[in-house]
């Protein structure tokens, strides 16, 4: 079985994401593609489609979101993602599982004797007008019925038990707007396709195939890790003699799309910078592809970073009108050159082309 190292995968995973090659798709087929962003930083998905497409109009993806083609909702992994109106509709009852269990295994012990299903039903009463509400207001709709349960603990129940999503001006560009939640039926005008009851599982089949066209070569846990759901072995196995096989550099199994692209591993890779929480690096569970493990904890931290060579190499953040970039190592002339520039182009599109100003600090400590 073909061995790919690191290298070979990060420059399958960059192709995927559209970090190898800018695109010229249209931003709601790119949202498609690459299963959504992670959005709970909701100015995040801007920049990371920024650097996935050629020309990109911040004012497309508003128009998408108030045009509910795409939303803004909890689902991977629990965690608020900006996905296609179609694709949501599709995978929200895969995840009511794993929505409910992980709300239950940090509020267990406060929602003890609580019916879910009462609790879902009185949700959907509290929101039969359609009228878009905060959490909290949800949660006083409710709370009467159970008045000794913590209101933390209800309003993230009730975010798991109801498909809802974060009605705009939430996550449009450049504007600050506080949650808002609404049903998605109800806003989407459409059903939440019902979960399989055959056992046949046709959504989870469809997500490993999305899943690999967008981050493959990748392993079962890498999968898992990506959307949360425990419950894929099944569709896996579905689909295998569809798929092709690989082995990575510690012998761990990998599998991907037969026809999808798989660079030569020294297909030269432009500076990219990506916005907080980019799947690029969280889709997986095994991330030495694109970050060392020294360095792995940023991903999770919130921290931006910049890619160069394909690898994570800096971080960076805005401060008053300059991008900032720090090296999280020692950086060449050509480098720091390279991600000069590219921060100058960050710095005019968040700028709406006004200022470009970047400035790359020293290297780390």
């Amino acid at each position: 079985m073909t061995v790919l190292d690191d290298r070979a995968l990060n420059r399958a995973t960059l192709a995927r994401q559209l970090l190898l090659d800018r695109s010229d798709a249209p931003v709601l087929d790119a949202v498609a593609h690459v299963c959504g962003l992670q959005a709970q930083e909701p100015q995040e998905p801007f920049v990371g489609l920024w650097s996935r497409l050629r020309a990109f109009d911040p004012a497309a993806l508003s128009e998408l979101l108030t045009g509910r083609r795409v939303v803004r909702t909890h689902l991977m992994r629990r965690t608020v993602h900006l996905v296609t109106a179609s694709d949501v509709l599709a995978w929200r009852s895969r995840h009511d599982p794993m929505l409910r269990q992980r709300v239950l295994g940090v509020y267990r012990r406060d929602l003890d004797g609580v019916d879910l299903d009462e609790l879902a039903a009185a949700g959907l009463e509290a929101m039969a007008d359609g009228e878009p509400r905060t959490t909290a207001e949800l949660v006083r709709a409710v709370a009467g019925r159970w008045p000794s349960v913590p209101a933390r603990a209800l309003g993230e129940m009730l975010g798991a038990l109801l498909a809802l999503a974060q009605a705009p001006p939430r996550g449009l560009w450049k504007v600050r707007a506080g949650v808002r939640n609404v049903l998605l039926a109800s806003w989407l005008d459409r059903g939440i396709e019902p979960a399989s009851t055959d056992g046949s599982d046709p959504v989870g089949q469809a997500m490993v195939r999305r899943y690999l066209a967008a981050f493959g070569p990748a392993t079962s846990t890498d999968l898992r890790a990506w959307c949360g759901l425990a419950g894929l072995p099944a569709a896996v196995a579905a689909v295998r003699d569809e798929l092709v096989g690989f082995r990575d550099g510690l012998g761990r199994e990998l599998l991907d799309l037969p026809d999808a692209p798989r660079p030569d591993p020294d297909t030269p890779a432009p500076v990219r910078f990506l916005p907080a929480f980019d799947n690029a690096i969280l889709g997986y569970q095994h991330r030495a592809r694109i970050i060392d493990d020294a360095h792995r904890g940023l991903s999770v931290a919130g921290e931006r970073v910049v890619l160069v060579d394909g690898r994570a190499a800096a971080t960076w953040t805005v401060e008053a009108d300059t991008v900032v970039v720090t090296p999280l190592g020692v950086l060449s002339r050509a480098e720091r050159d390279a991600v000069a520039e590219e921060g100058r182009a960050l710095a005019g599109f968040l700028s709406d082309g006004g200022g470009q100003r970047v400035r790359v600090a020293a290297t780390a400590s």
